[in-house]
């Protein structure tokens, strides 16, 4: 099959992004949808992508002291009521059981939307003493917001996720823990996922249902739109009044704790296909990649050829690459385009010729550059290529994002930065009205307070400005 009719399968990205976006996630079997509305089943190149985000992060949390636990799905309804701003963001999301065992339920119990509520129930049956604190647990489920608007990965009724949750003394340790937890995830979207973000705290209008304060990391996509990538949240003592979660101090007083909770899910997926994709389909960066090297073999029924790849793919695992030959009678064309559509980061060319002059192609993902190098010590080629594909595609993606980022001094000037796909930068004077104008005269919200810089007057309404907020529109 030729490059440009394989091609042709999947919207142009420059013309149709949210299509040339679906298509690619249907194309290289990442997802399919599920029989109801709004949900989607992960098949297992998405579920090994998702794997590799679950390793690097467990890595991270139990490096920060957080164990893994689970909590029960299935939520009395009372739980929420006990906390009303929190009942309240989440009553429109809410999907709830009424009858089981073909009888009526005394209480409806809610499918978790998020877990504030039964966690901050079992921390006031845990805890007793400050000897017990701080309490760092993390939780692997899934959970369900019943969705109106839904799209694979990026927001769908029932979706995977992890939630930390922590109690603390006081007011300072919480506060430290909600902005190590958000570096954490800061680091790891860089490192891991070459994705670069922008950290910063939301507005009270942006902010979690029950929080304090919410702080998130926001990814420019590469249609200039913004993805929120994660977010940790300063929880105060709301849920701990709530839910009576006490210890006793050391001054032999009882007292509330502090909370905290921080959660990313499977859109981190999404991110990593609109940040990095281009029109042949998916760019994956080697760390998360459930495939880091392809061997596609070529004239493959000449003797010796098979055995060499083999030879490579063995040495390759000994190295600890993620690996895969692919010795299936397709074409050696037809191979390309599969595997540069799934995003593998590096593919090995090997056949006849390469063999006798003792080499062998590859190709860079991210660059679409093919080079010859030696078959002695390819392992360590590779090992090498894959760390500086990981780096130069962070480093692309920074330019690509600076790039983007402008200032408005005007409503005029939000819309026509937005309306070029940028993140824009405006002085805000903090009021709830100006902020909904931008949204109703641009289609772009807040996203974070741009940390360390100031402005003069509010580019909506011309009064002085408290803050420089980033405006964007976002998924």
């Amino acid at each position: 099959m030729a490059k440009e009719n394989f091609v042709e399968q999947i919207a142009d990205i420059e013309k149709d992004f949210p299509q040339w976006y679906t298509d690619v996630v249907i194309k290289t079997k990442l997802v399919d949808y599920g029989p109801v509305k709004g949900t989607m089943v992960i098949r297992p190149y998405g579920y090994a992508i998702w794997e590799n985000i679950q390793a690097e992060l467990n890595k991270r949390f139990k490096a920060n002291g957080y164990e893994n636990a689970y909590f029960p799905l299935l939520i009395p309804m009372s739980f929420f009521t006990k906390e009303a701003e929190h009942v309240e963001g989440f009553a429109p999301e809410v999907a709830v059981v009424t009858r089981a065992g073909g009888e009526e339920l005394a209480e409806p119990l809610a499918i978790r939307p998020t877990s504030e509520t039964i966690i901050g129930n079992m921390y006031s049956k845990w805890l007793q003493s400050y000897r017990e604190l701080p309490i760092l647990i993390n939780q692997w489920a899934n959970v369900m917001r019943w969705e109106k608007t839904t799209r694979p990965f990026l927001r769908t009724s029932e979706f995977l996720w992890q939630e930390g949750h922590s109690a603390h003394a006081c007011e300072e340790e919480a506060e430290a823990e909600t902005d190590k937890m958000l570096a954490v995830y800061k680091e790891f979207a860089e490192n891991c996922l070459a994705i670069p973000v922008i950290c910063g705290k939301k507005t009270e209008k942006e902010k979690f249902a029950g929080a304090v304060a919410t702080y998130g990391m926001e990814a420019m996509m590469k249609d200039g739109k913004s993805l929120q990538a994660g977010t940790t949240h300063f929880l105060g003592q709301n849920f701990a009044k709530a839910f009576d979660i006490k210890f006793l101090d050391k001054d032999g007083a009882q007292k509330y704790a502090y909370t905290t909770s921080f959660g990313v899910s499977t859109r981190l997926i999404g991110a990593l296909i609109m940040a990095h994709g281009d029109q042949r389909g998916l760019v994956l960066p080697p760390v998360v990649a459930p495939v880091q090297v392809v061997i596609v073999p070529i004239a493959a029924k000449k003797g010796g050829v098979l055995e060499k790849c083999a030879e490579v793919k063995q040495k390759l695992e000994k190295a600890g690459v993620r690996v895969k030959l692919d010795d299936t009678d397709n074409s050696p064309g037809w191979k390309f385009n599969e595997w540069e559509m799934k995003g593998v980061p590096l593919r090995i060319e090997l056949g006849p010729r390469d063999i006798e002059e003792g080499k062998a192609l590859i190709f860079r993902r991210d660059t679409l550059e093919k080079n010859a190098y030696s078959l002695d010590g390819l392992e360590n080629v590779v090992t090498e290529l894959l760390a500086t594909v990981q780096k130069d595609m962070l480093e692309a993606a920074k330019v690509r994002r600076d790039n983007r980022i402008v200032y408005a001094d005007d409503l005029d000037g939000i819309l026509k930065g937005v309306d070029s796909g940028n993140f824009v930068k405006a002085g805000w004077c903090g009021c709830r009205d100006c902020e909904d104008k931008v949204k109703a005269y641009a289609a772009a919200t807040a996203r974070v307070f741009a940390e360390g810089e100031s402005a003069k007057t509010c580019a909506i309404c011309g009064k002085k400005a408290k803050h420089v907020v980033i405006f964007a529109r976002a998924y």
